[in-house]
């Protein structure tokens, strides 16, 4: 298993926000996080990448665990954050932005190969190679966030809220990308509230509600449970 995480509480001062959650992704798959605002989804990504601290709980990563492990380290391990609202570098161009996502990594010819991939993922990217960060559309800061994860050269993606704020055409490119990126071989664990987007893309699913989770199992499966098309879907 490339991620095992096990009974993981993480607190916000006296205020639980993540009570005893374990879940598991496997090499090469989609899984994906639902939830509503305030269910826990950002706390675990933040949580696993070692942004946040837990009160207890397990966080393995490629059999190592990472519970006391700085976030630095976990990037060169190969896990990644892209985090909610993209937190590019708005003064630095495109190429820029994805060749500072490199600046660790010592094997630059891989990394020249990566950059390539990345043009190939988002060919938008490249024609605005030049271009500032802050000049980029929502869509195209996103590509870039997404690009530029994938340039530090992990195996496993951490996405948090990818199609937020973005229009309703825009999320089904985004959503295209991630299914390519995972045919190239990078693993993603995707943390989303268009919850039907997610069902449809991922291999298996969680959902949460306030802290717990309260189903699981192959996506397909959990998109037909009556709470989750209740909750979720639209009925």
């Amino acid at each position: 298993m490339l991620l095992t995480v096990e009974n993981l509480e993480v607190s916000y001062g006296n205020i639980k926000a993540v009570h005893g959650v374990s879940f598991e992704v496997d090499q090469g798959e989609i899984v994906t996080l639902i939830g509503a605002n305030g269910a826990g989804k950002t706390t675990i990504l933040n949580t696993v990448s070692r942004l946040k601290d837990p009160d207890r709980g397990a966080i393995i990563y490629q059999g190592e665990d990472l519970t006391e492990v700085p976030p630095h380290r976990v990037v060169q391990l190969g896990m990644t954050l892209v985090p909610e609202g993209r937190r590019i570098f708005g003064n630095l161009t495109v190429g820029e932005n994805l060749r500072l996502a490199a600046f660790s990594r010592r094997d630059r010819e891989q990394v020249k190969a990566d950059l390539r991939r990345v043009y190939g993922i988002f060919p938008r990217l490249e024609e605005r190679r030049t271009q500032l960060g802050d000049t980029l559309s929502g869509g195209e800061q996103q590509m870039l966030a997404v690009g530029r994860a994938l340039v530090t050269g992990g195996d496993l993606m951490l996405l948090d809220e990818p199609s937020m704020g973005l229009a309703p055409i825009l999320v089904q490119d985004i959503f295209r990308v991630l299914a390519d990126i995972r045919e190239r071989g990078t693993t993603i664990l995707l943390v989303e509230q268009n919850a039907n987007q997610a069902l449809k893309l991922a291999d298996r699913a969680y959902v949460l509600e306030t802290g717990d989770i309260v189903a699981s199992g192959p996506a397909r499966e959990v998109a037909q449970m009556p709470e989750v098309r209740a909750a979720y879907l639209g009925g």
